[in-house]
């Protein structure tokens, strides 16, 4: 969106608020299939963004679901459930039971008990689920997924789950990834297990989900250029390892962070020992950039002026509304005659943000969310909420 269509929609609008641009993120997904082809599906995990869930462009074949919360987003906003990769390290029964309800299209397992849950479903409903092996990092592991040895076995034995169908791989080891170098070793390393398996098994994995970890870009003037220079650096060896199985690449971040804009307002103005600090009506409970608190880098930020630009130019130090020195959005950041009554748009925050917060800390209340798209304009997904829809018990 260009900065006069922001300002138009800013206006319809109370602070703090989201809105997140429909046309950006389709135009990313669409970027992301030109560079990885017609063979390789593209799927998004909606925990990098739930709200644009309702409105997910057709170009995504599958949706990565990690939550029963997240499962009732599906429910409520009516997709396709055949689209829905049920995943999440923390899988209960009750869990698969509701998945299996809902007749997701294919489950992740994470462990052992994963796939007994999910075949124990499936044989006392007389199905079989598809289910795809997660594999840990093969650097040393995490809690996620399961060493190698542990899904080859459970390969080898698969004729006796008769509820589930091994049907692939799921492999996702980080996200923020700058380089191509750990992504396309990562490839290689599917492609190599996928031709062991077949040799050592005689088992052929039929399908990879792959979350490559592709890295967002949020300080940087040059943001877009360096993503897709990121996606041409791993396009060919996507392509090959999308000739061995059926390949579905997973991303949220990527695809989500450059559709977001997030509206917050000057409340308050004042220098304290040369340093001017304005208070503005959002916060950390509600913004998050990647890095952000640790380098305290400046985001692209468009100032929204009730007023003409005088030429005073001074460095301020962004806060927001919570009682902690934690809460500050940027340090030295530059503006033209800022001012009370003032609105400042942080871009790039369509990932995460919204949902990453301290959302109910000070019990602050949280954004209104919009979305827009030049077709039907602006629409309010949520209002405002205030603290009291928590409904406190009385003491």
């Amino acid at each position: 969106m260009n900065t006069e269509t922001i300002k138009s929609l800013a206006a319809q609008l109370p602070t703090p608020a989201y809105i997140f641009d429909l046309d950006e993120f389709e135009k990313r997904a669409r970027l992301v299939k030109k560079y990885f082809g017609d063979k390789t599906g593209i799927c998004f995990s909606i925990k990098a963004n739930p709200f644009l869930l309702g409105r997910l462009p057709g170009v995504f074949d599958k949706i990565e679901v990690c939550s029963p919360g997240e499962l009732t987003i599906c429910e409520k906003t009516g997709v396709d459930k055949s689209k829905i990769i049920f995943s999440g390290v923390n899988k209960t029964l009750k869990d698969v039971q509701r998945a299996a309800d809902d007749e997701v299209g294919t489950f992740t397992a994470e462990s052992l008990l994963h796939v007994e849950m999910i075949n124990g479903e499936g044989e006392k409903r007389g199905k079989v689920y598809p289910v795809l092996l997660r594999v840990t990092d093969v650097k040393g592991g995490s809690q996620f997924g399961m060493e190698e040895a542990t899904v080859l076995d459970i390969i080898k034995n698969r004729d006796s789950y008769k509820g589930t169908e091994i049907v692939g791989l799921h492999y996702f080891t980080g996200t923020q990834k700058k380089k191509a170098k750990p992504i396309v070793r990562e490839l290689d390393y599917l492609t190599d297990l996928i031709a062991r398996i077949q040799a050592e098994l005689g088992f052929t994995v039929q399908r990879i989900e792959y979350g490559t970890g592709l890295a967002v870009d949020y300080f940087d003037d040059n943001a877009d250029a360096l993503e897709e220079e990121r996606l041409a650096s791993i396009s060919e060896k996507i392509h090959e390892l999308a000739e061995k199985a059926e390949l579905t690449v997973e991303m949220g971040r990527f695809f989500a962070a450059p559709c977001g804009y997030y509206l917050t307002k000057v409340i308050d103005a004042k220098t304290n020992y040369d340093i001017n600090y304005v208070i503005v009506d959002g916060g950390l409970n509600q913004l998050k950039y990647d890095g952000q608190l640790q380098g305290m880098q400046i985001p692209k930020i468009i100032h929204l002026k009730n007023n003409e630009a005088s030429g005073d130019v001074k460095a301020w130090t962004l806060c927001g509304s919570l009682c902690t020195t934690a809460d500050i959005l940027a340090r030295a950041a530059e503006f033209d005659s800022l001012a009370i009554g003032d609105t400042l748009v942080f871009c790039r925050t369509g990932a995460y943000s919204v949902t990453e917060g301290m959302a109910v800390f000070l019990s602050r209340e949280m954004p209104a969310v919009s979305v827009y798209s030049e077709k039907d304009g602006l629409t309010v997904i949520r209002d405002m909420l205030y603290s009291d829809v928590f409904n406190t018990p009385k003491l």
